[in-house]
């Protein structure tokens, strides 16, 4: 399966976990890198960079935590305050419907 560059912030993230398998499988020993680059459909010399940027990175995975929970997190918090300031504009704005006692504005 060959790796291609994509703009699809999902698909980079497959791309990602797959070039980590392979410099996993790399790590092993179990294949040699012509037999993993044949299987992947990449260079060995590919193969050769991605394991030591996982070597290089690896210590990196217990440092930061988990920056996308931390993300979700952030998503949350601002969704929820989207919800409060949407709740009381609708509420100030049925207030003030409701004050000039038109028809179609009661519920």
């Amino acid at each position: 399966m060959p790796i291609h560059r994509s703009r699809n912030h999902e698909t980079f993230t497959q791309e990602s976990l797959i070039k980590a398998r392979i410099a996993l499988e790399a790590l092993k020993g179990d294949a040699t890198l012509a037999e993993l680059a044949s299987r992947h459909g990449v260079h060995a010399t590919q193969i050769t960079t991605w394991r030591k940027q996982l070597l290089d990175h690896a210590g990196e995975v217990f440092e930061n935590g988990n920056p996308a929970a931390a993300d979700a997190e952030r998503r949350i918090r601002d969704l929820q305050a989207k919800v409060g300031e949407l709740t009381m504009e609708r509420d100030f704005l049925s207030g003030a419907l409701g004050r000039f006692g038109s028809p179609s504005a009661k519920r």
